[in-house]
């Protein structure tokens, strides 16, 4: 072999796996759930009690924002903890401090979880629209955040004054409309967050730029008719060279069904504690 064929043979190998190393993670799984699984699942969630959930309100210039706060177990004031802020569904928007823990927020309360990975969780509830809906030229739908979405941010403030909190570990996580603001929180204020978990979202494009290199993990279902899975594929495709983003096609799964694979297991913990800002 002469030497150039060797020097294109060892270039072509650096280009392929520098490629590689940059590529952005997909996947599809062709998981089902039957009404069956459905419904058992989210009631093994629903029997757990929301006790150790403090009921709290936040109120900022004549305004207020109900919220629940999980403390980690065993709280020590000398030790840093993460903040996982989880957002409810538009099925869940009132002011009785209750419905916001859905069940994708009480997955924190299972034994398995609260016990092993210490962190505060926030809930806060939303009287109207957290996030709203429009159509780009394109026809794709986009989101953009409501009135007191902001709120949550100067929240965040009063808990980090309040206790020890690890700012490199603040997290976002949320399903439907509360997945389109864990985005729109994310596009107003990326240097605060380490890490998000969209859930079935209508996607924000508006800052993507500050996206380029946050850890997003993006799930939608193949079938989902109610915020249509192609956003989260011009998400992905707009998102282009974050190696950080990992985006998960559930082709069997709808709008309904999508969280049913992240309610008893410990995928949404364990993906969030390995990001840092």
């Amino acid at each position: 072999m002469n030497r150039y064929l060797k020097i294109v043979i060892i270039f072509s190998f650096i280009l392929t796996l520098s490629n590689y190393l940059n590529a952005q993670n997909k996947s599809s799984d062709h998981l089902k759930a039957d009404s069956l699984t459905f419904f058992e699942t989210r009631a093994a969630l629903n029997q757990i009690p929301a006790t150790d959930f403090q009921k709290l309100i936040y109120k900022h210039n004549e305004k207020e924002l109900p919220y629940r706060l999980l403390l980690p177990r065993k709280y020590n004031a000398a030790e840093k903890y993460p903040v996982v802020i989880t957002f409810h569904n538009s099925t869940r928007i009132g002011n009785d401090n209750e419905k916001q823990l859905e069940p994708l927020s009480k997955i924190w309360l299972r034994e398995e979880i609260y016990s092993q990975y210490h962190c505060f969780v926030i809930a806060p509830q939303f009287n109207e629209r957290s996030s709203n809906y429009f159509k780009n030229k394109n026809g794709v739908l986009e989101s953009r955040p409501g009135d007191d979405v902001r709120l949550v941010l100067e929240l965040l403030k009063g808990i980090e004054n309040q206790y020890n909190i690890d700012p490199s570990r603040i997290y976002l996580v949320g399903y439907s409309m509360g997945a389109s603001t864990a985005q729109n929180l994310m596009a107003l204020a990326p240097q605060k967050f380490a890490a998000m978990i969209s859930i079935a979202a209508v996607p924000d494009f508006s800052n993507l730029s500050a996206w380029k290199n946050k850890s997003i993990l993006l799930i939608h279902g193949q079938n989902d008719t109610e915020n249509p899975y192609i956003g989260s594929v011009e998400l992905y495709s707009k998102l282009s060279g974050n190696k950080k983003l990992t985006f998960k096609t559930y082709t069997q799964l709808d709008h309904n069904n999508i969280t049913i694979p992240f309610l008893l297991s410990d995928e949404i913990p364990k993906w969030l504690f390995k990001q840092h800002q």
